[in-house]
């Protein structure tokens, strides 16, 4: 009977150590499992980091200036078309270009354009052109003039950096 005991404690031995063994080999495989995920979780968030950041590095590269090409026009007083001619207006007026090309023909054509530009500002009225509306649309008036003889480009925008009536 000694012998039976003994015999089956060690078979209950060799069932627990197999029982032990199986699961020591599951828990193995689960821990593996999840390093493998762990990883490539990684390793996916870092290929789509490295990736988002080139794109908003190419975006930073690829902005365009805020502000074109920028010719200066010049100084100009011309007396306004009211009463007497007792109100002046000095204006110095610069225009944004569309591209780089424009200032050539433009330095060509400045006296021309300077001209036109003066014949403009003396045929105003102070009414005219004394509240925000009113210098809007001389700038409108100024951009289509000077692209009139423009054939390279066209001016984008009309830029008074000084403007006095008195």
């Amino acid at each position: 009977m000694a012998d039976e005991e003994k015999n089956e404690n060690l078979e209950e031995n060799e069932d627990s150590k197999k029982k032990k063994g199986k699961g020591s080999i599951i828990k193995w495989i689960v821990i593996v499992f999840v390093l493998l995920i762990l990883t490539a979780t990684g390793f996916g968030g870092w290929k789509y980091y490295q990736s988002h950041m080139a794109n908003s590095q190419k975006k930073v590269e690829e902005q365009k200036p805020l502000i074109g090409a920028v010719w200066p026009m010049g100084t100009m007083i011309v007396n306004l078309m009211d009463g007497n001619g007792e109100r002046y207006l000095k204006a110095v007026v610069q225009v944004e270009l569309s591209s780089q090309d424009c200032i050539t023909e433009l330095d060509v054509l400045k006296p021309k354009i300077v001209d036109n530009v003066l014949d403009l500002l003396s045929s105003k009225k102070y009414k005219e052109i004394v509240g925000y509306g009113g210098k809007q649309q001389l700038r409108d008036e100024i951009a289509m003039r000077v692209n009139s003889y423009l054939t390279k480009g066209r001016i984008k925008y009309v830029y008074f950096t000084e403007f006095v009536i008195q």
